[in-house]
């Protein structure tokens, strides 16, 4: 299948889903169920169809908090945060919520809508809400998906004060917060003391997040124990060797979380870590890469390693892999493809089909840092307009003959339409 014509299939019909049978949701209030979808996720972010869109091309100066917000000139970007929490009952759990912007027509960043453009119904944006949670002790996995036309407030992204919303779903910032270094010692929950404390007024303003369905629901909020961070080079992640097939790409490694999450019918009060990925840009992978597998690890020296493993058609690891050390202090180092090895250890045969590696290791040859990484639950696939697999993980390992533990999310496309496998 051309991967130009995912892209035609998945706006004609949540356009047309959206235009005619809006909202997805019954009378009940029972939201649509998550399709079995395909897992070419890689396909939405191809590098067709791209030409009346602005590019990620060269690195750019990045603003915050103003580029937490949207950027409309591009075909994409998304929200994406996951986080792993602990409940006062001692239950663990494991949460992601993300949204997409898709572009259905091309436009400028500060473009006025045109006369015949003023109706309301009237939407040049998609968004795509994915939001899981892994019930760890009770080895259960509930995933939900919504999608809506950026129209009638139904959804839709603004820059100040910056908001991203999905109908009741939302990720925003709040009054500003600045974190101690007593209140910092306090709330790591790894244990990491040495974690930056000083953090610019404009970047310690704290998240909420929000989502609520049937059976899960999260009321979070956010501080950032460290800046935002630049990957690739100055911000500008280069995914092949194509002009263009970038992104803009920045991370929030460590967000201290705290709130209330929902299972069953049950209400846990929670805290935890969180980590959140912003990315923008109008197409990233080539027409020979198929999916990628990325890891985002929180560990106990207070250092982060977030790292991209793309991979070929068939099955290779592509040169373009790349990734970023964060240390305790807030600053960065880039790693390449030659730095990170990752071997993995055993596969998970979905029920849906599809073969997905399930444990790692990982040497980050550089930092003599040997890293061994589990799922807390194999069952951790979201079948959704594309299938793919997203998990919470336990780290443990050692850095320069020190001992490590951590925790952290792994997600993996690619995987559910070919039965492929990493190879290094």
């Amino acid at each position: 299948m051309k991967k130009i014509l995912l892209i035609i299939v998945l706006i004609v019909i949540i356009g047309a889903s959206i235009t005619w049978i809006w909202p997805r949701v019954d009378p009940t209030g029972a939201v649509a169920q998550p399709t079995t979808g395909s897992s070419r996720l890689s396909e939405l972010l191809s590098d067709e169809g791209t030409e009346a869109y602005a590019s990620a091309i060269e690195p750019r100066a990045f603003s915050f908090p103003a580029d937490h917000g949207p950027h409309p000139e591009y075909r994409n970007e998304w929200w994406y945060i996951t986080g792993n929490l602990d409940a006062e009952t001692g239950a663990r759990f494991g949460f992601e919520l993300t949204i997409f912007r898709f572009s259905l027509t091309p436009q400028t960043a500060n473009e006025e809508p045109k006369v015949a453009e003023s109706s309301a119904w009237t939407g040049r944006q998609v968004f795509i809400g994915h939001f899981a949670i892994t019930d760890v002790d009770n080895e259960q996995f509930q995933v939900a998906q919504r999608y809506a036309r950026g129209s009638l407030g139904l959804a839709g992204a603004q820059s100040s004060p910056f908001r991203v919303w999905l109908e009741d779903w939302s990720i925003e910032t709040a009054g500003a917060h600045i974190v101690s270094d007593a209140e910092h010692d306090k709330r790591d929950p790894l244990g990491a003391a040495s974690v930056a404390t000083t953090i610019n007024d404009e970047l310690a303003i704290p998240w909420r997040i929000h989502a609520a369905d049937e059976n899960i629901a999260i009321d979070l909020s956010l501080v950032p124990l460290k800046p935002p961070i630049l990957n690739g080079i100055n911000g500008l992640s280069q995914k092949s060797s194509q002009p263009g097939n970038a992104s803009y790409y920045y991370s929030m490694p460590r967000l201290q979380t705290d709130g209330t999450l929902r299972v069953d019918g049950t209400d846990y009060a929670v805290t935890g870590l969180s980590w959140l990925d912003r990315e923008w840009g109008s197409s990233a992978l080539s027409r020979d890469q198929h999916g990628w597998d990325w890891f985002a690890l929180q560990l106990s020296d207070g250092s982060d390693l977030m790292f991209y493993n793309l991979r070929k058609i068939d099955g290779r690891q592509d040169s373009h892999s790349a990734g970023t050390w964060i240390r305790a202090d807030g600053r960065a180092l880039p790693l390449t493809r030659d730095d990170v090895a990752v071997d993995v250890k055993e596969y998970w045969d979905s029920p849906r089909g599809g073969r997905y590696p399930m444990e790692w290791h990982i040497e980050v040859a550089p930092l003599a840092l040997n890293l061994h990484v589990n799922p807390v639950l194999k069952a951790q696939e979201l079948s959704t307009t594309v299938r793919y697999w997203e998990g919470a993980v336990d780290v443990n390992g050692q850095r320069a003959g020190n001992e490590l533990t951590g925790r952290g999310y792994v997600e993996l496309t690619g995987y559910a339409d070919s039965g492929s496998t990493t190879s290094q």
